[in-house]
């Protein structure tokens, strides 16, 4: 048999009567072979010299139009329905004579979505061997909200506009929006984007009233095969695949580099040459021991300390090293501020205003006499008040390079119904850090009760941020000597350790 085209047609035809539509590529020769499934709402095709990859490392490679998009019949209702779907999909592969049975599940963002609906699916014949989740939209509440409450605006109003509730993509479809209307993100309320879009939307009531309970992270620990998850340090749903690690039951592989939502396509300015891999050729190697039971079991991750070249293993994270405002920090301006809604603290720029009344407390640390390494989850503990019924915090934690130029590792949010002027105490994780910062940096603590327009604005009267129609201001302060950064300091004994992160993962 001769391998053919990646553009080869497979049909499934689900329970419900729908036919969806793939592409299949298969290795030279006649067989058995492993399969990799990936079903995408992007377009199956350009998938295809990724078929082609797989195939020539001998496995059966399809790349498969969820239902609803492209190629594929029925109606796409994102974040619904990928579990039947693929499980009859995961069954029709294994009917085919050139199958051995063995199905790896394979995705990246809502495709990587669809691989762990298939894997922690209630049809335990339609469920792969195995599962490899990058970058991976975990499920419709964890991408709606961050998991302290707030509301992620800019990514979602992205993505629904670019793909939602319509059978193609229109990548450019919200920074076209934008040029238009450039207070588009702005409009109140949050539940009527779709109006001032101009485009029917129906989806995007139901995104805010998703809830967590019962997802993907719920099931995880039931789920008995081998996870290989994949993220960026600079991608949004970067902590989402950190904990789907932690939380995995089976054998469990975490690869984290210096990268965005497209992983090694969108390096960030820590990464370094040791930080280039090939992913196809590591997924490969990965889904080989996977299938061939040379995983051991338990967690094993590793992750690329950005500003180094080293990679560094995470199986034993450092103890958190606390930073305490009052005696670490530098207030510039004092602890009150103002979370003005009308000029809220910017999520796209990290310029901080020169002039009016403070929107944010301000922080600064001297600069650091030597190179400080993190590796581990990051917070900020905070006493504070607010006179407001309800208010979102925002910690920014922002580097400043010896010459004086911005970087943003982490910015955490969280919303708090405290009782109006009375002290709270609570916690903002920044989630996980993987950095080395030179010697003579000084480090930036932002404080502030607004991310706009990457999250909405809080309304601070206790209603809904997704259907309120009018903001007021809240007054806030800060409690500094009760306050502390806690950062994930890697002892300097420990900086000379080398991982191998192919080694690390595939075993």
């Amino acid at each position: 048999m001769t391998a053919p085209d990646a553009g080869t047609t497979f049909l499934v035809d689900t329970a419900d009567g729908v036919r969806l539509t793939a592409d299949l590529c298969l290795p030279a020769g006649d067989g058995p072979f492993p399969a990799v499934l990936i079903r995408t709402p992007y377009d199956r095709r350009r998938h295809r010299p990724e078929l082609r990859a797989w195939a020539s490392a001998g496995f059966a490679a399809l790349a498969q139009d969820v239902r609803g998009r492209y190629a594929s019949e029925g109606r796409w209702h994102p974040y619904g329905g990928e579990e039947a779907d693929g499980a009859a999909t995961v069954r029709r592969l294994r009917e085919q004579p050139w199958s051995n049975g063995l199905v790896v599940a394979h995705g990246s963002s809502y495709a990587a979505h669809c691989a762990l609906a298939t894997a922690l699916g209630t049809e335990p014949d339609g469920r792969p061997d195995a599962v490899v989740a990058a970058v991976p939209a975990l499920g419709m509440a964890e991408t709606a909200r961050e998991p302290g409450g707030p509301e992620r605006l800019l990514a979602r109003a992205g993505w629904w506009a670019a793909h939602g509730d319509r059978r193609t993509s229109d990548d450019a479809a919200l920074e076209e929006a934008l040029a238009r209307d450039p207070r588009l993100l702005g409009h109140l309320p949050v539940a009527g984007f779709p109006s001032r879009l101009g485009r029917a939307l129906p989806s995007w009531s139901r995104l805010w009233a998703a809830e967590r309970e019962g997802g993907p992270l719920a099931r995880a620990a039931a789920a008995g095969m081998p996870l290989l998850a994949v993220g960026g340090s600079r991608d949004p749903f970067r902590d989402d695949t950190v904990e789907l690690w932690r939380n995995w039951g089976g054998p469990s592989r975490l690869l984290m580099g210096p990268w965005g939502h497209t992983l090694t396509a969108s390096p960030g300015p820590e990464a370094r040459p040791q930080h280039r891999l090939n992913l196809g050729r590591l997924y490969v190697r990965w889904a080989e021991a996977a299938l061939g039971g040379g995983l051991a079991p338990g967690r094993r991750g590793v992750s690329a300390l950005g500003g180094s070249g080293r990679w560094a293993s995470m199986t034993d994270g450092p103890a958190p090293t606390a930073y305490p405002f009052a005696t670490a920090l530098r207030s510039l301006g004092g602890p009150a501020f103002v979370a003005d809604p009308e000029q809220p603290m910017r999520s796209d720029h990290l310029d901080v205003p020169a002039a009016g009344p403070p929107g944010r407390c301000l922080l600064v640390t001297p600069p650091l006499p030597g190179p400080l390494d993190l590796l581990g989850g990051a917070e900020a503990r905070l006493a504070a008040v607010a006179d407001t019924p309800t208010a979102d915090w925002v910690v920014r934690l922002v580097a400043l390079d010896p010459r004086g130029v911005a970087d943003h590792p982490a910015t955490g949010v969280v919303r708090r119904a405290d009782p109006a002027h009375e002290p709270a105490r609570f916690s903002v994780p920044l989630g996980h850090l993987s950095r080395r910062l030179p010697a003579g940096t000084r480090l930036r603590v932002e404080v502030g009760g607004h991310h706009f327009p990457a999250h909405a604005r809080n309304p601070h009267t206790g209603e809904d941020p997704v259907t309120a129609t009018r903001l007021y201001s809240s007054r806030r302060s800060l409690r500094l000597a009760d306050s502390a950064l806690s950062l994930p300091v890697v002892a300097a004994r420990h900086r000379a350790g080398r991982v191998n992160p192919a080694q690390e993962i595939c075993r």
